[in-house]
C-alpha cells in the first residue's frame, strides 16, 4: 500500500462500497480523526463514511495533492456536497495526515477549518460566524 494507491481509495469510496474493500486499505485497528470524530477500528471508520453519505447528497473527494515520505503521506484534497433538500453545490479544501505500516493504514487524520468550510455554510449559523470574523478583524 502506498500513498496514491490509498488516495485512489478515498477519491473512489460512495455510499456503495463494502466494508470488505475497506478493510484491504486499513489496518484493522486503524486511527481515525476529523473535527466531528476520533475512532479506532475499521467498522467506525466505515460507519463515520456512511453516515456522511445519510446526511449530504453527493458528497465526494477530489484529490489534489499527494506527498509522501517514507510511512507518512499527505493528502490535499476538496470536499464536494450538497447539504440535504438542497441544490446549491458545496466544496472546501482539506488536509489528511496518512501513517502505513508496511501493508494498510494504520493513521487517518483529517484538517480542515469547520467555521470557514462548514458552520458558515449553514444558514441560521453563517450570519453570526461573519460577525464574529469582523469584530476580531477591528
Amino acid at each position: 500500500m502506498n500513498a496514491l494507491d490509498y488516495a485512489s481509495f478515498f477519491e473512489n469510496i460512495t455510499n456503495n462500497t463494502s466494508i470488505n474493500e475497506y478493510e484491504k486499505v486499513l489496518d484493522a485497528e486503524a486511527k481515525f480523526k476529523d473535527p466531528f470524530h476520533e475512532v479506532v477500528g475499521i467498522e467506525k471508520i466505515y460507519d463515520i463514511f456512511q453516515d456522511m453519505y445519510k446526511k449530504l447528497d453527493n458528497p465526494k473527494f477530489k484529490i489534489k495533492e499527494v506527498i509522501e515520505q517514507g510511512n507518512i503521506a499527505y493528502i490535499r484534497w476538496d470536499f464536494e456536497f450538497k447539504f440535504k433538500n438542497t441544490t446549491k453545490q458545496e466544496s472546501f479544501e482539506g488536509i489528511s495526515r496518512i501513517e502505513f505500516n508496511k501493508i494498510k493504514v494504520i493513521s487517518h487524520i483529517d484538517y480542515w477549518d469547520t467555521a470557514e468550510n462548514l458552520y458558515e455554510k449553514i444558514p441560521i449559523l453563517s450570519s453570526f460566524i461573519k460577525f464574529i470574523k469582523r469584530k476580531i478583524k477591528n
